[in-house]
């Protein structure tokens, strides 16, 4: 009689071990990052230059240069980096409103207190800040999807998510730059909430913000 032998369903195979030269890569570009994260915060986006940025790293010119291109490219992976971030907040506190109120409330407050708990980094924003990054646009599209599902869920009108979207987030941006100069979060908050709870008539006749 002939014996059969069964084998085994292969199963997952094991991640293959990430290789000496990609570890060098990450590692060079985190040096960079968080050299530049310091020199930002000590002299500020508009005096930093690349040289300064290089000074306060071990590696030479050549390999900031295999990276990024200019301290602009060098800023704007800092600013993924936070936007990565912040997202998950973002949408916890979205999904989680029970109302039209909690909805904005949530939400602003989520960004407003992640900004100022960021702005120790004193990592001013350059004159043309890329709002067109991966990073960035699958922020802006999930806020898109919640403000839908809020739609659904009857927590906001049903009107033009997009451009309702775009109305929040031009708002939220706007009013952070307060925020990072030392506005209180909880009244810029209540202020942007009422701006779209009531529009101007719904304004405090006494802000704080």
């Amino acid at each position: 009689m002939d014996t059969v032998l069964l084998k085994s369903p292969p199963g997952p195979r094991p991640a293959a071990p990430v290789g000496k030269r990609e570890q060098t890569k990450v590692q060079n570009r985190t040096m960079i990052l968080e050299a530049a994260r310091r020199v930002f915060a000590e002299l500020g986006y508009g005096a930093t230059t690349v040289r300064d940025i290089i000074r306060a790293t071990p590696l030479a010119s050549g390999t900031f240069y295999n990276y990024f291109k200019s301290k602009e490219e060098v800023y704007q992976a800092l600013r993924d980096e936070v936007a990565l971030k912040v997202r998950p907040r973002l949408r916890d506190a979205r999904r989680q409103a029970t109302s039209r109120e909690e909805f904005l409330t949530s939400s602003f407050r989520a960004f407003f207190q992640f900004v100022a708990d960021d702005r120790g980094g004193g990592q001013p924003a350059p004159e043309r800040f890329r709002m067109d990054s991966p990073e960035v646009l699958a922020g802006f599209a999930e806020l898109r999807e919640d403000i839908s599902d809020a739609m659904a869920r009857g927590l906001l009108p049903s009107t033009d998510a997009a451009a309702l979207a775009a109305a929040l987030t031009g708002v939220a941006f706007e009013l952070a730059e307060r925020i990072k100069a030392g506005a209180n979060v909880e009244a810029t908050t209540r202020f942007a909430t009422a701006l779209f709870l009531g529009g101007l008539e719904a304004l405090p006749k006494n802000p704080e913000v």
